[in-house]
């Protein structure tokens, strides 16, 4: 008996930096907002059939609302389709966005692996940019979401 294959997809957002500045009604990036816009361009693109045969193993793991990275989990004959769909989206609920797929792999040990890199290497860039504005809160939120990637199983 073989076991079921997954792949892991981990994705950057760039969200419009007009509303990275502070500009009315940020937007929150959760699990939730970006499951759903993922699923409404499946739906839009690929049709019923497509939306059925994709949400067999479709999950979004992770989302970090401060570095914009996500991890999501697709069944491996349904990832072409799914990849093609997260780069057709185009905005989570009025914001626009671009997603940027940084790694591909076929299990989650590899995905964790790159996605502690990424997490890493923006928050730092994220330290630069805010300067002295970083508040404690912000670090701990960093910290909980590394933990959470640590912590990521099937």
């Amino acid at each position: 008996m073989v076991g079921f294959k997954n792949r892991y997809m981990v994705m950057e957002i760039f969200l419009d930096p007009n509303r990275e500045l502070g500009v009315d009604d940020p937007i929150v990036l959760t699990q939730h907002n970006v499951s759903q816009t993922i699923k409404d361009s499946i739906l839009a693109n690929f049709g019923e059939c497509g939306l059925a045969s994709s949400l067999g193993s479709f999950q979004v793991k992770y989302v970090n609302p401060i570095t914009k990275v996500c991890i999501i989990r697709v069944s491996r004959e349904e990832h072409q389709k799914v990849w093609s769909a997260v780069t057709l989206v185009r905005s989570i609920g009025n914001c626009p966005v671009l997603f940027n797929l940084l790694d591909l792999s076929g299990s989650i040990k590899a995905c964790k692996k790159a996605a502690m890199k990424c997490e890493e290497s923006k928050f730092e860039q994220y330290k630069i940019v805010v300067g002295s504005g970083l508040s404690a809160a912000t670090v701990q939120h960093m910290h909980n979401c590394q933990e959470k990637v640590k912590l990521l199983e099937h």
